[in-house]
């Protein structure tokens, strides 16, 4: 299948508390590079990490362009009423720039230290489209909502402020029912390439396309988002071993823009989100951006 659609480029934003001028400069570079969006792992069980919505706001207020994303916020610890009404009031605070990652949540032990226990086993599937349909139905709600489910409930709900927007939400899943909800009822989807290596794409992308199918979408509804953690080999600065995880990327510059573009061509991923890693992240962010997203466009523009 040809990929229709066009390619988005982001950059990761870590959370974490030791330097908090860190998320700032990564964000401005974002956002005066052109790139298209930013996203922050959501984990609040964490003592070394910030409070993922609360640093989105503040760095909201400090760009003017670039979209801004949770990747993921886990549903156990954010109810969904709730995220529904974070999400929407920062689409309006910001312009209509937030896109909402969510996940079933891949940490029990995390979210039970903070009282957020995931549903056991096979419900997990059924609450996480609960929720789903909590957050689209108060996002679109004229008058009181409602929705009793078996493992989230509002009623009589009456939503404010409405999004600014159509927010996107993206499913962090790498399981078959849950590709598949995703495919039924998501705007995309979120993995990464330590969990889900390349030659693992084609099985996942089938999955999202059953559900498409099963609820009566195109395959092209679903975006498909793929968080590339590794490093940039930057001239005089190549990376030490102990800077590469298992899975992860090492490439230089030409050897980025050749894997992205095969990514999109032959595996339709259409969203790269970069993690640098290692030292120099704010230099390779800033070769991320200048270098290697510009190249991939154009390529991609010959190509379609």
């Amino acid at each position: 299948m040809t990929n229709p659609l066009p390619p988005l480029f982001g950059l990761n934003i870590d959370p974490g508390t030791a330097d908090p001028a860190d998320p700032f400069r990564r964000a401005r570079l974002a956002d005066e590079t052109g790139l298209d969006l930013i996203t922050i792992q959501d984990h609040p069980y964490l003592a070394t990490h910030f409070d993922t919505w609360t640093l989105l706001t503040a760095l909201a207020g400090a760009t003017a362009r670039v979209r801004l994303g949770t990747n993921v916020s886990p549903l156990p610890a954010r109810p969904p009423a709730m995220l529904a009404k974070a999400a929407a009031t920062l689409d309006v605070l910001s312009g209509g720039r937030v896109e909402l990652g969510i996940g079933a949540g891949g940490y029990p032990v995390g979210l039970r230290a903070f009282g957020a226990a995931p549903p056991p086993g096979g419900a997990a599937v059924a609450a996480f489209e609960e929720c789903i349909r909590i957050i689209r139905g108060l996002w679109q709600s004229e008058g009181a909502f409602t929705l009793d489910g078996e493992h989230f409930r509002v009623r009589g709900a009456r939503f404010g402020p409405r999004p600014a927007h159509p927010i996107r939400i993206w499913v962090g899943a790498t399981r078959p029912r849950m590709l598949r909800l995703a495919g039924r009822l998501a705007d995309g989807i979120l993995v990464s390439n330590p969990y889900v290596p390349p030659e693992r794409l084609p099985t996942l992308n089938r999955w999202v396309d059953e559900g498409a199918a099963a609820a009566g979408r195109p395959p092209t509804a679903i975006r498909r988002g793929y968080n590339l953690m590794g490093v940039i080999d930057l001239p005089g600065r190549p990376a030490r071993a102990d800077e590469v995880r298992a899975g992860t990327l090492v490439l230089p510059v030409d050897g980025w823009i050749a894997h992205l573009t095969w990514l999109w061509r032959e595996q339709r991923i259409d969203t790269f989100i970069f993690w640098p890693l290692g030292q120099h992240q704010i230099e390779q962010a800033a070769v991320f951006a200048a270098a290697v997203a510009p190249a991939v466009r154009e390529a991609l523009g010959r190509h379609r």
